[in-house]
């Protein structure tokens, strides 16, 4: 068995092929740490299945989630994060992903996501299943559609949440801070915001980051 682990960050990945190792017998593990290693990686070998951290250096997981998808269809890629899954969970999801996990859960949730994909199968945590499960009835015969944000842009508020400073945010997403600017007014014109406060509320209070 071939797992490809992509995380910029070196403690993680130890943390994952160590899980991995002692899961999975025989279990081959090779770590990339940029969005352009992973696609290296996916296009010239084999692997069966990835481990993908939805924010890389050079570019969203979820774009690289997008791209796996078009290189090697059938690969299962479980997409591993810090950010709280009631709201990218469906994302990566919808992306191809089969699976979504945070990384405070990854020992206890990490392998079963894994075993599932390697069957063909996705996987949801129980309480993101009993919440998307009330959301859909909650929302039957709703007329009012939902703010809709994009990938960038829900990154972008998470970042502010966390007291990030836009230089911060531009090189943690490897963008301009002029262009981090940009995606933040747009950010704040879609929910409504009118400064950093807002944003940290709305973030809060619609399942973004966890208090």
């Amino acid at each position: 068995m071939r797992a490809l682990i992509a995380d910029d960050h070196p403690v993680v990945r130890r943390g994952v092929r160590q899980i991995l190792v002692d899961e999975f017998e025989n279990c081959e593990v090779i770590e990339a740490r940029t969005a352009e290693q992973v696609m290296q990686f996916v296009r010239t070998q084999r692997w069966d299945f990835v481990i993908l951290d939805i924010s890389l250096p050079d570019r969203s997981g979820l774009e690289v989630l997008k791209d796996i998808r078009l290189a090697s269809p059938s690969l299962p890629v479980v997409v591993l994060s810090m950010y709280p899954e009631e709201q990218f969970a469906a994302r990566v999801l919808r992306a191809g992903g089969v699976g979504y996990v945070t990384k405070e859960s990854a020992s206890e949730e990490l392998t079963t996501a894994v075993r599932l994909g390697l069957k063909g199968q996705r996987y949801l945590s129980p309480r993101l299943a009993r919440r998307l499960a009330l959301e859909s009835i909650s929302n039957l015969g709703e007329s009012t559609p939902a703010v809709v944000l994009s990938d960038r842009e829900i990154e972008i508020l998470c970042m502010v949440a966390e007291g990030k400073t836009l230089a911060e945010m531009a090189d943690a997403l490897s963008l301009s801070i002029k262009t981090v600017s940009t995606y933040r007014a747009r950010l704040m014109e879609k929910v409504n915001a009118q400064n950093n406060a807002d944003l940290v509320h709305y973030a809060i209070s619609n399942g973004y980051v966890i208090k």
